[in-house]
């Protein structure tokens, strides 16, 4: 039996939009580094401040009342995880 001719399709080509094309940004915006490493540190400095100096200095003596040391432990760890997250962003 005879086969039949196969018809030539032509590539797909997609429109291309006039105007103004955009370029993909890779890498970190230049904000993200420093502070980073910022929240790193003003959570570490919170911690071993609280812990030498912590009755002796007074806003850290008045925070968190009855839970004063969980509180005080929460904020530096608080500026530790915000480093973290920020961590995760950075390429």
């Amino acid at each position: 039996m005879p086969e039949s001719k196969r018809r030539k399709k032509n590539a797909y080509t997609p429109e291309q939009p006039m105007g103004e094309r955009k370029v993909a940004q890779f890498g970190s915006p230049a904000w993200l580094a420093p502070t980073m490493v910022a929240s790193f540190v003003i959570g570490l400095a919170y911690l071993v401040v609280f812990y030498v100096a912590g009755p002796d200095v007074p806003f850290m003596n008045s925070v968190g009342g009855d839970l004063n040391a969980l509180v005080n432990v929460g904020i530096g760890f608080a500026f530790i995880m915000v480093g973290f997250g920020l961590a995760t962003r950075w390429k």
